[in-house]
């Protein structure tokens, strides 16, 4: 039975290390040590119950400063920048065939008026497109996160915290109408409602003044 439970917390330090999402990562492998404490401390190997519990604090710090930038203004950098900027052409275009697949829209044909890109640290981690549709309504044309941060709401960053539309000039942002499933979920959670009269989910904008 021992032996059972240590090759199992071998697995899941294995199965951790092949996860492309970083709190994934974090969480399995923070299981994976936890078990091999456990295991090692029953056949009294201490070495590794040493290294074993290190890497379990580490794993729960890093957890804590994902989750805290997550929820910090500071967490992220947005960065305005134009549709039609290299850097974003660039980003759109590495990620096109998953951008079609996830949202539905193809990235070349986007209505842009103008765009954002989310940084962590120095890594490029999402991008946001919107087209003006007057009377202080943004439309939100694209809102796609890289693999590695999809389990975050770095987009938050661009619609409210960063406070760069409000700045704009805009008072809302909607969606196209129609949205459902995960991606209805994931503009839920950051607090698009949806406009039944129009299908479309609809995010009110603080005031320059709130």
């Amino acid at each position: 039975m021992l032996d059972a439970i240590g090759w199992i917390g071998s697995a899941i330090l294995v199965v951790s290390l092949v996860q492309t999402r970083i709190l994934r990562l974090r969480l399995i492998n923070l299981v994976g040590c936890l078990v091999l404490v456990g295991y090692n401390a029953a056949v009294g190997v201490w070495p590794m119950v040493g290294l074993n519990v290190v890497l379990a604090v580490v794993n729960v710090v890093a957890l804590r400063r994902l989750r805290t930038d997550a929820r910090s203004a500071g967490g992220y950098d947005v960065v305005p920048t134009d549709p039609a900027a290299p850097v974003l052409r660039h980003l759109l275009a590495r990620h096109h065939d998953e951008i079609v697949r996830l949202h539905d829209v193809d990235p070349d044909a986007l209505p842009a008026t103008e765009a954002y890109l989310v940084l962590h640290g120095d890594e490029t981690v999402g991008a946001v497109v919107l087209d003006d549709r007057g009377d202080g309504t943004a439309r939100l044309t694209l809102d796609h996160v890289v693999e590695r941060y999809r389990d975050f709401t770095p987009g938050d960053h661009v619609f409210r915290r960063s406070g760069a539309l409000v700045g704009r000039g805009y008072a809302r942002v909607v969606t196209r109408p129609g949205i459902t499933g995960r991606t209805a979920t994931y503009y839920e959670a950051v607090g698009f409602v949806r406009d039944t009269a129009t299908d479309e989910l609809v995010l009110e904008l603080p005031s320059a003044t709130d």
